[in-house]
């Protein structure tokens, strides 16, 4: 049979396999590449960031650095002080021994005086104690007294009188003896001065005036008498025993103040009585003594 030469020969045909790499290897292989990327990735922060922790550190200790320098400076400053300071103190060992044992002397003395302190004391507070018994027992007596005084006061009262003196005003309670002058006086309402006035010409000071006694009658308890004050000259004739002669004296922005003389006893040529001034009487100026 013959063929015809424009028709190709057919040829037989077969499979043709061709060798390549597993999955799996690629996989590990792209796995592992990105295992390694990311331990790099990871040393080089890691070494970022100790780097940085080690500059921190670099710069810590040279702050620390300074300040030790700056403290070991201030320690020799002080320790430059402290030996200056000694220098001229000189204080010395023996010196401070001396200083201790004079302290102690010191100590010593101190308690032995107040010691001796302690025990004047306890001596002056039993004195205290036992004079104040003794107050207390004078001030009970002094009330007692003061009790029986007033009870005297009263009692005696009713002796004293109030009359009219010659100036037509009321007297106060009018003594008539050295008894009742002694109960005016404890009663203090006015202040008292007691006389016993020599007849004579020359006047006699009593109290804050001048008094002088002109004549004087025992038999019949008369007397006239001249006094002296304001630079004036009362004359007071012919007046009788416990009558209350009232004079006024000038007391200044006071006004005038009503002074009284009263003699309750008339002998030969003297006469005894006493003036009574207000409390708040100022010395009244009396006329100076004439013949």
């Amino acid at each position: 049979m013959s063929l015809s030469p424009n028709i190709p020969e057919e040829r037989e045909s077969y499979p043709y396999e061709t060798a390549s790499t597993p999955r799996w290897v690629l996989l590990s292989v792209i796995v592992l590449f990105v295992l390694l990327a990311l331990l790099a990735y990871g040393g080089y922060a890691e070494r970022a960031r100790l780097e940085a922790d080690l500059s921190k550190s670099s710069e810590k200790a040279n702050v620390l650095s300074a300040q030790l320098d700056q403290a070991n400076a201030r320690i020799a400053e002080l320790k430059a002080h402290v030996e200056g300071t000694e220098q001229k103190l000189g204080m010395t060992r023996t010196e401070l021994a001396q200083a201790a044992s004079r302290a102690e002397s010191i100590r010593k003395a101190q308690k032995t005086s107040d010691e001796r302190l302690s025990e004047q004391l306890g001596k002056v507070k039993q004195e205290s104690e036992e004079k104040i018994g003794y107050v207390a027992s004078e001030v009970g007596g002094a009330k007692k007294e003061i009790e029986a005084t007033k009870t005297d006061l009263e009692a005696t009262k009713g002796k004293l009188e109030r009359v009219i003196g010659d100036a037509g005003v009321m007297s106060g309670l009018i003594a008539r003896n050295r008894e009742d002058l002694d109960v005016l006086r404890r009663r203090g309402e006015r202040n008292i001065f007691e006389f016993d006035l020599q007849k004579s010409k020359s006047p006699q000071r009593v109290g804050p005036v001048q008094l002088a006694l002109n004549k004087a009658d025992a038999k019949k308890q008369r007397y006239t008498m001249t006094v002296f004050a304001d630079d004036k000259a009362i004359e007071k004739k012919d007046r009788s025993a416990n009558e209350p002669i009232q004079f006024y004296v000038n007391a200044g922005g006071a006004g005038r103040e009503l002074y009284e003389v009263v003699v309750f006893s008339v002998a030969k040529d003297h006469a005894v009585g006493y003036l009574t001034t207000p409390k708040n009487a100022g010395a009244a100026a009396a006329k100076p003594a004439s013949q």
